[in-house]
């Protein structure tokens, strides 16, 4: 049967519509609660949804690629993801 996307871009696909959903809902809660203390606890609780969705879409990636490079190639990428996240934890 002919297939026309991989499942592991489907899959990353998936996740950056749900993550862009997620930070569209977010907006207009922010707007519909109109007060700047609510805004911000709203708004925080995406500080936690982005690094989840970074780390699930890159291993599912790289799940996808784990076939075609090698193991030391693969613990590099994590290491890369993990220098991100620290970088923008704000030290």
């Amino acid at each position: 049967m002919f297939q026309l996307f991989e499942r592991a871009i489907l899959g990353m696909a998936f996740l950056r519509i749900l993550s862009g959903s997620i930070e569209i809902l977010v907006a207009i809660i922010i707007l519909k609660l109109n007060d700047i203390e609510k805004a911000l606890v709203v708004n925080s609780s995406l500080a936690i949804i982005g690094p989840m969705i970074l780390i699930i879409t890159t291993s599912i990636g790289v799940i996808g690629l784990s076939d075609k490079i090698s193991f030391s190639s693969i613990i590099w990428i994590f290491i890369g993801v993990a220098c991100i996240l620290y970088g923008v934890k704000g030290h």
